[in-house]
């Protein structure tokens, strides 16, 4: 089955700017998820960014990276016009990794792709186990919850996601900015308008549950952070230095 991996990335982020830029180890933070992302060994990848700077220094590390339109309201609208302009119709699968997760665990990217592969489900992505309490109000970490409990060879369905919650909640996770579509899906996620949850929350994926696209959730093994804020990069770099 032909997967792609395209990765959306932008300078513009509001509360870290110039985030995919960021150095570790002498290396940006968006060309540490590209090398992660060949790594898989699943399909062919690109960066999808409306800035020459990121598609620069992506070329520069060996990497593919297709210039779009600056101004997209989420990574997949980026994604989908990325996608028209590689021109490879014959992709069935899509992945979408989100550019600011360089921690992100090889393995887990591979099990969701082996689990779309498999159930020929609509839409996967992936959710670890919530590790404190402090967790469930942080609005950086977006949960989930799903049908059922999440357990390695599970692929559950998921009922909503959320940013913040005042307490625990059964069968609640922590989701990780990954996506994998088919192509018809994707397509039609596309054709609709940004729902109102999708806007009052600021979470895309509510625009596929406010349509019925359902959405399966992959346990991750590992619970990366993302770099959101500067606290974060300071602790990532920590990490991976």
């Amino acid at each position: 089955m032909k997967t792609l991996i395209i990765i959306p990335s932008r300078l513009a982020a509001t509360r870290l700017p110039n985030k995919p830029l960021l150095k570790i180890n002498g290396l940006s933070i968006i060309s540490h998820v590209l090398k992660k992302a060949i790594a898989t060994n699943i399909g062919e990848v690109y960066v999808a960014t409306g800035d020459e700077e990121i598609a620069n220094d992506v070329k520069k590390n060996g990497g593919q990276a297709i210039l779009t339109y600056n101004n997209h309201k989420t990574g997949t609208d980026r994604i989908y016009e990325a996608l028209n302009k590689i021109g490879k119709s014959d992709a069935e699968l899509i992945l979408n990794l989100q550019g600011d997760e360089p921690l992100i665990n090889i393995d887990d990217i591979k099990n969701l792709h082996r689990q779309m592969i498999n159930t020929k489900f609509d839409l996967g992505t992936l959710a670890s186990n919530i590790l404190n309490k402090k967790m469930y109000e942080e609005p950086n970490v977006v949960k989930v919850v799903t049908k059922e409990s999440l357990r390695d060879s599970q692929f559950p369905q998921a009922v909503n996601f959320m940013r913040k919650s005042a307490n625990t909640i059964e069968n609640a996770y922590h989701h990780l900015g990954i996506y994998c579509y088919r192509f018809e899906i994707l397509k039609r996620f596309v054709s609709y308008s940004q729902s109102k949850n999708e806007i009052k929350y600021k979470l895309e994926q509510l625009r596929a549950l406010d349509n019925n696209i359902k959405i399966n959730v992959a346990h991750a093994k590992s619970s990366p952070i993302g770099v959101d804020t500067a606290e974060d990069y300071v602790a990532i770099k920590k990490i991976m230095e």
